[in-house]
């Protein structure tokens, strides 16, 4: 048992405006309120700092199986709780790829025994992430799948796609699309504009994303089941989505930190240094700015990592032979926040926190949606966010097994101090930041 004392409580909706306590018993919330009291729990005052629904993130690469020494499912979860997520969806882009329910299960087994961040898969579209035939999608789902994509790739045959959603519209589980149009991407660096002719590196357009995105918007429409398109990084592609929500389809997506707080200059600023080279690549200004107004007016339904960890040996090399991708799983938070104080606080706190907390959960399949509240009952998920700590990146104190980040070094306010997973302490930094 465990009492959260003297915190200002978030609970996926609203800030409370006065001191509250939480008390935690056999791993779910079994009070709320002032002066709790708990026979024999364990007590740590909060001292005002910010109580939230435990964060998730919904988009995350652990490598496993296949590729362990860039992550494996138990460093990529310590690394979560780090960062103060308590529950990250991990992508099926590994080798071999997660097409069946026995790797399903393998990887909510290495989650549990990870005992840290709660480790919820998801499964391929397709089998082998070809395109070509449908994956077991109820027997993965069956075994705790809790969204289906061919992420690192969009589902590349359109009928296979749209089967896919009348599929998943009974299931209860989302497909998520990668969006982008691979013939206009191939073998690209960075965003097309000023700085692709500039460097003389092969573009991206924003084209290729909206294109994808305008498919899979089609798709939804005839067939009335749910699509989530995911890293978006364009101001085409939230036009494009907000009109379809508009429309009342039932269509969702979600941003980064690094699309968030990173534009397409840093390239060159940088002097091509490969920990700025990700996929989608670092956009315009104006589409940063396109992001922010999509979280203000409700177009964003969630923030996720998009955790990309790699060995040094991958990513330390020139910026065309370098792979794509961006580690942050243990920035992320501060970025966002630190980013979001710099602009002068552009969306109300609140609306921001949703995005890592009722948002994602929100998208998740059953028994999970709860996780993004703090009603009585609901698992003991929990963040303890301390708005006013400022402190350094220092990817050499990770609990990821990634070390090339563009926030390296940087200092940053806003951190998590503190994650429980269901009731159990998975992050304590509390005397860091008194």
């Amino acid at each position: 048992m465990i009492l959260l004392k003297n915190a200002r409580i978030f609970d996926g909706r609203s800030i409370g405006t006065a001191s509250e306590d939480l008390l935690l018993k056999d791993g779910v919330i079994a009070g709320r309120g002032k002066d709790l009291s708990g026979d024999g729990a364990e007590v740590f005052d909060l001292g005002g700092k910010l109580l939230c629904p435990g964060f998730i993130d919904l988009h995350v690469h652990f490598r496993d199986p296949g590729y362990e020494w860039h992550e494996n499912t138990e460093s990529g979860a310590r690394a979560a709780a780090g960062g103060g997520f308590t529950t990250v969806v991990t992508m099926p882009n590994t080798d071999p790829v997660v097409d069946n329910p026995v790797t399903v299960e393998y990887l909510v087994a290495r989650g549990k025994r990870a005992g840290a961040a709660r480790v919820l898969p998801s499964g391929c579209v397709s089998r082998g992430r070809q395109g070509r035939q449908l994956a077991e999608l109820s027997l993965m789902a069956e075994s705790g799948a809790v969204f289906f994509t061919d992420d690192g790739s969009p589902v590349s045959d359109a009928k296979l796609l749209k089967t896919a959603l009348l599929y998943t519209r009974d299931l209860g589980v989302r497909i998520m699309e990668h969006p982008e149009e691979p013939s206009l991407t191939a073998k690209s660096q960075v965003n097309e504009g000023a700085v692709s002719a500039a460097s003389g590196l092969k573009g991206c357009p924003a084209s290729a994303e909206v294109i994808d995105i305008l498919r899979g918007i089609a798709l939804s429409r005839e067939t009335d089941s749910p699509i989530h398109f995911t890293h978006v990084s364009t101001e085409l592609a939230m036009d494009a989505i907000r009109q379809a929500k508009k429309e009342g389809l039932l269509v969702t997506c979600d941003v980064t930190p690094h699309h968030l707080s990173l534009d397409e200059t840093y390239v060159l600023v940088s002097r091509y240094s490969s920990a700025y080279k990700v996929s989608p690549p670092l956009r315009t200004r104006k589409d940063v700015k396109a992001l922010w107004d999509a979280i203000a007016d409700g177009t964003v339904d969630a923030i996720v990592t998009d955790h990309a960890p790699y060995h040094v040996d991958d990513k330390d090399v020139p910026f065309q032979e370098a792979l794509s991708g961006i580690a942050s799983l243990e920035c992320a938070v501060p970025v966002v926040l630190d980013t979001w104080l710099k602009t002068g606080k552009p969306v109300p706190l609140e609306r921001l926190l949703s995005l890592f907390t009722s948002g994602p959960a929100a998208l998740l399949s059953r028994p999970w949606r709860s996780l993004g509240g703090l009603k009585e009952g609901s698992p003991a998920d929990v963040t303890v966010l301390d708005l006013e700590a400022i402190k350094r990146v220092d990817v050499n104190q990770w609990k990821s097994k990634a070390r090339i980040c563009p926030w390296d070094g940087e200092m940053l306010q806003g951190w998590p101090v503190m994650a429980l997973v269901e009731g159990k302490v998975v992050m304590n930094r509390l005397k860091e930041s008194e």
